[in-house]
């Protein structure tokens, strides 16, 4: 027996007449349509048997299970094979794997012996198309894996013409603002977009820079308030995402793979793995509050047409955390996080933001009594920390609701960044448990929050926040040496020296071109530099520096020693 499953959104057929003399009669010929189905298309070969029957049944269930569909449609399809079996035998076959299949899922079977129009959309997902060849001895071969390795060893690749076609991805400038994030990234070296990875970036170094000097700046913050960093894997069985919620409410944006017999889900968020560091030892109360930190990297599958730069991605990176605590520590820890998130939006980088708090969505996880108390507790919360907020009714996570923090950045528009979601249902579903004082096995809690939320995002919406201007520390380049001509080329070469010696950690470079000084000052700016030194015969008789900051007029006459002290301490205060 051969079959191919398709996961439809929907399946119309209609008989139109008979293929073969001896068949079926059918009362009902008009269309039928059925939606949300798992279509086995099937070919019935000489020698199946009541065995191939059970292997038949058991893969569509299983199948059927991990794409959870409810609705199977057998539809004879002879095209599959050349070693039919008899039509008479064949009907019956079909007709045992219905009575069977009827038990657990509403079963349609399309006539047999029937020359048919059809009409059908395949979801698109890894497990939405598969084909399986059934022997009745247990065991199954299947069919994708033959003809994959056969078209790999037949196929011939055009190299240069495929190199062409995947170097052609280009910014299309023409609708963007000059402080689009996109264009700032490529005129200041940061990041770059290929087509052969939708939805992802390809940071370069200028742009790496930007990005671990944010990590090390959270890192800072979590060593301050007391977390513990992990790192959990990238695809996990999806069993795991089953027993978190997400297999059932966020299927539809997960990449799907399978490895030796297993289906495999690229996470969609950190949250499951999290779980299973908690899980993997004994907990008792004077652990709590636990906190877990990871830069966890992500993917959704997102429609090509809504991604939009950083902003909306496939594949990004999150500054996650999961604490796990008991109810009575809730509001101490969300206080805390409130605080975090003022250290870096407010005092940092001086965004005006407020909040959101969501409530219970149409599709949840739990009891209502449960969510209407987390809802309380985090509005009281947001009562007692006198914060602007507003209710956003029904947009809550499907395992509890949340709190969102909307900033505005300097052209007045509102970007969602942090988040903190109280979940009282995940928890629950791993089994979690600590040990109180007691002695008795309680259920924590779990706070998940995202403080700069997606990393990449963040950067976004600061370049334009910023028009590109990062402050000092942040800053890919800090300082440019530049000689005011020729003649001062090795006196800018010992400075840099002199400057890299005394400071290490500066990201200092030169502009030692045979141009006009007026000219690399140009360039110099263009890159958002935050410091530009030049040296002239002046400040070569003199031993000192003329120093340009960014937007002020030059300062003559500076110590260079005076000046990596300034450098430092604001490196060092990151203002």
């Amino acid at each position: 027996m051969r079959i191919i499953t398709l996961h439809c959104d929907y399946i119309k057929f209609k008989p139109l007449k008979k293929a073969i003399k001896d068949t079926e009669e059918l009362e009902d010929k008009d269309e039928k349509e059925v939606k949300e189905a798992l279509v086995v298309l099937t070919a019935v070969e000489k020698g199946d048997d009541e065995k191939t029957v059970k292997e038949l049944i058991d893969s569509v269930k299983k199948t059927a299970g991990d794409v959870s569909a409810k609705n199977i449609v057998l539809y004879p399809y002879a095209h599959l094979s050349s070693n039919l079996s008899n039509p008479a035998h064949a009907l019956s076959i079909l007709k045992d794997a219905e009575k069977f299949l009827s038990k657990d899922f509403k079963v349609t079977r399309a006539p047999f012996g029937y020359y048919k129009e059809f009409e059908l959309k395949v979801k698109g997902h890894p497990l939405s198309e598969l084909s399986k060849q059934f022997n009745g001895d247990g065991k199954l071969a299947d069919m994708p894996k033959q003809v994959s390795t056969k078209i790999l060893q037949e196929e011939n690749y055009d190299i240069s013409k495929l190199l062409n076609e995947i170097s052609r991805t280009k910014l299309d400038t023409s609708k963007l603002k000059d402080n689009d994030h996109r264009i700032l990234g490529q005129r200041l070296d940061l990041f770059s977009f290929n087509e052969v990875a939708p939805g992802a970036i390809f940071w370069h170094n200028n742009g790496m820079i930007i990005f671990n000097e944010l990590k090390e700046f959270i890192r800072a913050l979590l060593r301050k308030f007391n977390y513990e960093e992990i790192a959990t894997p990238q695809a996990l069985d999806n069993r795991l995402f089953k027993v978190s919620g997400h297999w059932e409410h966020y299927r539809n944006n997960m990449f799907i793979s399978d490895y030796e017999n297993k289906i495999f889900g690229v996470k969609p968020m950190n949250c499951p793995g999290a779980m299973l560091v908690y899980k993997s030892k004994t907990r008792s109360y004077k652990e709590l509050p636990l906190r877990f930190a990871e830069f966890g990297i992500v993917h959704r599958k997102e429609l090509s047409g809504v991604l939009a730069g950083l902003f909306r991605l496939v594949q990004f990176t999150q500054d996650d955390a999961h604490i796990f605590c008991s109810k009575e520590q809730i509001q101490g820890e969300i206080e805390k996080i409130l605080e975090i998130i003022k250290i870096i939006y407010k005092d940092t980088f001086k965004f005006e933001y407020s909040f959101e708090l969501s409530t219970r969505p149409d599709k949840f996880m739990g009891e209502v009594k449960d969510w209407e108390d987390s809802e309380k507790i985090l509005e009281e919360i947001l009562k007692k920390s006198k914060v602007k907020y507003k209710i956003n009714k029904g947009d809550g996570a499907f395992y509890g609701p949340k709190i969102d923090l909307h900033v505005k950045d300097s052209l007045g528009r509102s970007w969602q960044l942090s988040t903190i979601q109280l979940d009282m249902q995940i928890p629950r579903r791993f089994e979690l448990t600590y040990t109180d004082k007691d002695n008795k096995s309680y259920t924590p809690f779990v706070i998940h929050r995202a403080v700069l939320g997606a990393v990449e995002r963040f950067i976004g919406v600061l370049l334009e926040h910023l028009n590109g201007n990062l402050p000092l520390w942040l800053s890919p380049i800090q300082v440019r040496v530049i000689s005011f001509t020729d003649r001062n080329i090795k006196a800018a070469e010992k400075l840099v020296k002199e400057l890299k010696d005394k400071l290490p950690s500066l990201r200092v470079d030169s502009d030692l071109e045979s141009t006009t000084v007026n000219e690399k000052v140009r360039n110099a700016e263009l890159q958002k530099i935050p410091y530009i030194i030049v040296i002239g015969d002046k400040e070569e008789k003199a031993k000192t520096i003329a120093v340009r900051e960014r937007g002020e007029k030059p300062k003559f006459g500076i110590k260079t020693l005076d000046f990596v002290g300034e450098l430092e301490e604001k490196i060092k205060n990151r203002t």
